[in-house]
């Protein structure tokens, strides 16, 4: 019998977590051709999730509990997750219960037709406005600035069968961001329309400076048109520099500069240096991601395990 894993990283979801393995398990129960297991991994979460997955564990020996030493980050928590997944398939879907646990029948009946990937497409998202338009504009920039396309409506709930999940566990970046790795990664790959639900309880924790840490992060790891787009820059001001001084000596020697400007100077001298600035501040940043990468340090500490010698 083939086994399917599903991987929630869990955060601030003490209220969530019944409910979300009530509705998993009839889920999974619908599948009648295969066994499974549900991964949650407990991102260091300031509330009681982990004492909420220990009661879900202890009910269910398919239900699997990862704790965190600290928080990681959603990233990394699916990435431990997914070091620890079994399955012949895996399932990779957020704990909020916006990702519909019945929608993956769906995703599994369309993989079955040949598919490694399947993605869930979230076409009416039952967001706020002001999220829908904060990732809306991340994955907008994120796709100009990495060079690959972006879909706003694909987060990172899927199915993904076994050998997609071991490449993705090949990569060493240090920072990690599951769909663009996924976008990366290749294979014969789907989206199909799903149902987005509302969020069950609490408010999400992605805030617009979050969005923008993981984008920034995400561009270091999987691009270098930052490093591009900077020379680029340099070298159109370097081509000005040269017109606009050909173009001054030209009125130098026709007598029609007397006096020499000093806003011009001035506006000059704050102009290049905020692009020299700019420049050494986008090539530090790539440095600084050398500096982490080359500590090779765990992208994640686990504290605690339950159900996994099973």
């Amino acid at each position: 019998m083939k086994l399917l894993s599903v991987v929630i990283p869990v955060y601030r979801s003490e209220l969530i977590v019944e409910e979300l393995v009530r509705q998993l398990v009839v889920a999974m129960q619908e599948l009648n051709e295969i066994d499974y297991e549900l991964i949650l991994v407990e991102d260091y979460s300031p509330d009681n999730t982990w004492e909420a997955i220990i009661r879900e564990c202890e009910k269910n020996a398919k239900v699997k509990g990862i704790k965190l030493s600290r928080n990681f980050g959603q990233h990394s928590a699916i990435y431990g997750g997914l070091c620890n997944a079994k399955g012949d398939w895996i399932v990779v879907m957020d704990c909020d219960l916006q990702d519909n646990p019945k929608e993956i029948i769906n995703l599994f009946d369309k993989a079955k037709e040949g598919y490694d990937i399947v993605l869930a497409e979230r076409n009416q998202r039952n967001d706020t406005w002001r999220k829908k338009m904060s990732s809306k504009l991340f994955y907008m920039v994120l796709g100009f600035l990495t060079g690959m396309e972006q879909n706003h409506k694909v987060g990172n709930f899927g199915i993904y069968h076994k050998k997609v999940i071991d490449s993705i566990l090949t990569m060493n970046d240090y920072k990690k961001y599951f769909p663009a790795m996924i976008n990366w990664i290749g294979f014969k790959k789907t989206n199909i329309e799903v149902e987005h639900s509302a969020r069950h309880s609490g408010e999400t924790t992605y805030k617009f400076s979050t969005l923008l840490s993981l984008a920034l992060n995400t561009l270091i790891s999987f691009s270098d048109r930052p490093l591009r787009l900077v020379t680029g820059l340099g070298a159109v001001i370097s081509l000005l520099s040269v017109v606009a001084g050909i173009v001054l000596f030209a009125r130098y020697l026709m007598g029609q500069i007397i006096v020499e400007g000093y806003a011009s100077i001035m506006l000059s001298i704050w102009f290049l240096s905020g692009i020299i600035i700019t420049v050494l501040g986008v090539m530090g940043l790539y440095i600084g991601k050398i500096y982490d990468q080359g500590k090779s340090r765990p992208v994640y500490v686990v504290e605690k395990m339950i159900n996994h010698d099973n």
